[in-house]
């Protein structure tokens, strides 16, 4: 069977270090749009959900079909709705009745589902067309086998107060007059986040999460913090480090493994002062350290580091993009991504035809 058709049987547990720096990495609706901050610790937080939004945006642009995306500003779109985009053309009841098992071809359709789940409950005072949809699905909500925690930068953050109110200059009126308006403009000056994911094998037999899909996270996150942190509040945000950690034996994930990076601060400027990557180390030991220590539980560690990014190893500085030689100096079986390689080989058919 191909990596396409075969269900998940590896566990993973995945570490995600990403950088924000003069931008708002994760604003906060409730709090003017603020970047989120621990009031206590003055951590920078992004959420899971804005780290997913940045997937589900790249699988949209890889040509993917899924269930959760961008509607039109001021426009709502039901579930049923949404499940009928993610099904495919589809514009006729009868249609809908003719699908002979409408929710797996719908998980075979929504790669964002087959990830992090979906809710499926649907309007009951829903007609025609969506009500067909509400019958073929009936009930159930699929949880997803991919999770991810929000992130807490290793810093306290710093809010960028020299920016935090811009005026932009417009013209207005036939006589081409020049007004303008404040803009709340709040950022950080520099945050480092390390997120942390699992995962769980149980639950890609729910969703119908292939080795392919797993497969696809290797080049999907690197490129979708490259490619979709590119409005004006999110430029800014850069990939550092992403190591996935492919387990053997059943069950079986270190846990808590983000936790073994940490600021080297003998290294690193004070936080008040951290403005980009250039004024930080990070210290690795402890990551190296618990998986060299769990090397028989590995199958495969798949890793991409930043040449740009200093990691120390017991005192010793190298490069990101050095991590996967750490590792197998540790006896760690390693397998090295070719990010702008081996997306290639991840993409719909008909997409791939056009790279």
């Amino acid at each position: 069977m191909s990596e396409s058709t075969t269900t998940v049987e590896n566990r993973s547990e995945i570490v995600f270090l990403t950088d924000a720096q003069d931008c708002n990495p994760n604003g906060n609706p409730l709090g003017e749009n603020r970047p989120r901050v621990d009031q206590e610790t003055g951590q920078g937080i992004v959420t899971d959900v804005r780290l997913k939004r940045y997937l589900r945006d790249q699988l949209v642009d890889d040509g993917h079909s899924v269930f959760v995306r961008k509607t039109e500003e001021g426009k709502s779109t039901s579930r049923a709705q949404l499940a009928l985009n993610a099904l495919g053309d589809i514009d006729d009841p009868e249609e809908v009745e003719a699908i002979e098992n409408v929710r797996d071809e719908f998980l075979d359709s929504a790669v964002d589902v087959r990830y992090f789940g979906a809710t499926l409950s649907f309007n009951a005072d829903e007609e025609g067309l969506e009500e067909a949809v509400r019958s073929a699905f009936g009930e159930g909500n699929y949880t997803g086998p991919v999770q991810f925690s929000p992130a807490r930068s290793l810093n306290a953050v710093q809010l960028n107060e020299e920016s935090n109110t811009l005026t932009s200059v417009i013209a207005t009126g036939t006589e081409q007059e020049v007004g303008g308006f404040g803009l709340d403009d709040h950022r950080i000056k520099y945050g480092l986040f390390p997120f942390h994911g699992v995962v769980n094998e149980h639950g890609a037999h729910d969703t119908h999460l292939s080795a392919a899909d797993v497969k696809r996270l290797d080049t999907l996150c690197w490129r979708a913090m490259k490619n979709q942190t590119i409005s004006r509040s999110k430029v800014g945000q850069e990939p550092r480090l992403y190591l996935r950690a492919e387990f053997q034996t059943d069950g079986y994930h270190v846990g808590d493994l983000h936790n073994g990076i940490q600021l080297d601060t003998d290294n690193s400027k004070p936080d008040r002062e951290l403005r980009n990557v250039t004024d930080v180390a990070v210290d690795v030991t402890a990551l190296v350290d618990r998986l060299a220590s769990v090397a028989d539980h590995i199958e495969t560690v798949h890793v991409i580091g930043d040449e740009f990014l200093d990691i120390t190893y017991d005192g010793d500085t190298h490069s990101a993009a050095a991590f996967g030689e750490l590792l197998e100096e540790h006896n760690v079986p390693v397998h090295e991504i070719d990010v702008y390689d081996e997306f290639k080989t991840t993409l719909p058919p008909e997409t791939d035809a056009q790279h």
